[in-house]
């Protein structure tokens, strides 16, 4: 069974930074895709990153320069480092798999981590 568990959401003040971890069990091997999508409330849900099965990126452009994501095959685990925050970042976060070269998740998601930033 497919397994995706978000840790590192926190409040910070508007500059700071935040990583969000994303670890993944259940694959037989790392030929999977991962997106971080975020939906504050009232707003609808937004893919921020996402990471092929090569390691190759994506970003929304809300997030490019600030935002990095990044794999480590061997600990199964997908990282959002966030950097430069903004208030209107403030989001709770979700990691889920995705079809390969889009932003449509496949169906697993986590549960989410919350991240706030203060002004």
């Amino acid at each position: 069974e497919v397994q995706l568990v978000e840790s590192g959401g926190g409040s910070v003040e508007a500059g700071g930074s935040l990583r969000l971890s994303c670890v993944a069990s259940g694959y037989p091997d790392s030929n999977y895709c991962i997106g971080w999508f975020r939906q504050a409330p009232g707003e609808e849900r937004e893919g921020v990153a996402a990471i092929e099965s090569d390691g190759s990126a994506r970003y929304a452009d809300s997030v490019k320069g600030r935002f990095t994501i990044s794999k480590d095959n061997a600990k199964n685990t997908v990282y959002l480092q966030m950097k430069s925050l903004k208030p209107e970042d403030t989001a709770m976060y979700l990691c889920a798999e995705i079809y390969s070269g889009t932003w449509y998740p496949c169906g697993y998601w986590g549960q989410g981590t919350q991240v706030t930033v203060s002004s």
